[in-house]
């Protein structure tokens, strides 16, 4: 294939992992495209010829797909359907010595601080005045906004602080910018992520300030829904559910990963938090805010987890009735503090426990869902996909949650915007219903 000057390339940017890397593939694309360079993300057409592959190292079974990803990017460069591979993002932070030792076919590496050395080998420049203006890779009428990176728990399984270092918050007048501006191209809801958004405004502003922030973008116009992803529990700061009682567009929604239900597992993991400290806060919050519906991961297999202690995770689980769960099995990640611990649950046994939980919160997500039967909902529509408009709750985030299904063959709605749904009837995990 004949080579081209990189002006005249397109570049295709491909995500993997979590939404956190997407906000980063959407940074890279603004950056590209605000230096006149022709891209896009995650293209159905192979009409590019430049590869952008922003990859995942969290756990293992994510690293073996940015791998696999790696390679068969550098194979169609092996046979001339593209020109160029460029990797970058978690995996590479980690592991880059490796990689390019191993996949030389690969034109650069870059870590997850490296975005003006990508942008270089475009002849392009690092534009500061396109922080605030990023493009959405997300339907129009919701986006994820980062408002920190980095992380400072000590948390022993996790290999986050290794590849996004120490936790950094972004000034709240830029994300509130940011945010008057999306609004403004249609979007109503603002997903926050970070690594642990409790943390967020200690290292600017000397204290935990996603209160404030929560309540600044509150008042943004045309912002009908804001939702938390990712808050810690230890040190949990309760002027967050303050803020939700007190603003009706800040949704009645906590992801907050508590890991596992056993004291000496929490102990263990270097979690900060004991399973009493961590019940007395659910409750305190539920008390507090009886609408709010949680999310919560677990974690099953660390080292050293007995049966009784995988018991203790069950009755937590059964006793706490979380709105959503998700668990992983533990991955052995190198250079944490997990990793001089033997890694001696077999593999079966992790998957194993993985399975039961999820058939425990199957049932509890059932009757949960069953209860909703004749209430109506706000809902923000998605999609239509298979002969229904698909949309979710303020309860529900985008992909991992529960979702409502409305039949489209006798009513419209369109997509990315609001409607009260009645619900009809529930599955485990969707919910189906009529427009009122």
């Amino acid at each position: 294939m004949k080579t081209k000057g990189l002006r005249n390339e397109k570049v295709n940017i491909v995500t993997l992992g979590c939404s956190k890397n997407l906000v980063d593939s959407e940074n890279i694309l603004t950056q590209l495209r605000g230096n006149d360079i022709e891209a896009v993300h995650e293209s159905e057409k192979a009409d590019y010829n430049v590869v952008i592959i922003n990859t995942c190292g969290f756990i293992e079974n994510a690293k073996q797909e940015s791998i696999d990803t790696i390679l068969q990017y550098a194979e169609a460069k092996q046979e001339g359907l593209i020109e160029k591979v460029y990797v970058t993002g978690c995996l590479s932070e980690r592991y880059k010595d490796d990689l390019e030792r191993e996949i030389p076919n690969v034109d650069a590496f870059f870590g997850t601080r490296d975005l003006p050395l990508l942008l270089k080998k475009f002849k392009a420049d690092y534009k500061h005045e396109l922080v605030g203006e990023r493009l959405l890779t997300t339907p129009r009428h919701y986006a994820y906004m980062k408002i920190a990176e980095g992380c400072d728990r000590p948390c022993s399984f996790c290999a986050i602080p290794i590849m996004r270092g120490k936790h950094v918050s972004s000034p709240m007048e830029t994300l509130v910018g940011q945010a008057s501006q999306w609004a403004k191209q249609g979007t109503k809801e603002l997903i926050l992520i970070a690594q642990d958004l409790t943390y967020y405004g200690l290292d600017i502003y000397k204290k935990r300030n996603l209160s404030e922030l929560m309540a600044r973008l509150a008042d943004v116009e045309g912002i009908e829904w804001i939702r938390l992803q990712y808050a810690y529990p230890a040190g949990f700061p309760l002027d967050i559910i303050d803020a939700m009682k007190q603003y009706p567009n800040i949704c009645n929604y906590l992801d907050m990963p508590l890991q596992h239900g056993s004291s000496e597992m929490l102990k263990r993991m270097r979690r900060g938090i004991t399973r009493e400290k961590t019940e007395e806060l659910i409750d305190t919050i539920r008390h507090k805010l009886p609408e709010i519906a949680i999310r919560t991961t677990l974690i099953a297999g660390h080292p050293d987890e007995t049966e009784a202690e995988f018991d203790e995770m069950y009755d937590f689980v059964e006793k706490s009735r979380f709105e959503r769960l998700g668990i992983f099995t533990y991955s052995h990640e190198d250079n944490t503090h997990s990793f001089s611990m033997e890694d001696n649950v077999p593999e079966e046994v992790k998957q194993e426990r993985a399975d039961i939980i999820m058939e425990l919160q199957q049932g509890i997500s059932e009757s949960l869902n069953s209860a909703k039967v004749g209430k109506t909902f706000k809902v923000l529509f998605d999609r239509k996909e298979g002969g229904y408009f698909v949309g979710r709750t303020e309860h529900d985030s985008p992909e991992v949650d529960n979702e409502v299904l409305v039949d489209a063959t006798n009513q419209y709605i369109r997509i990315g915007d609001f409607a009260q749904v009645k619900v009809t009837s529930t599955t485990e995990f969707d919910l189906f219903g009529e427009v009122v």
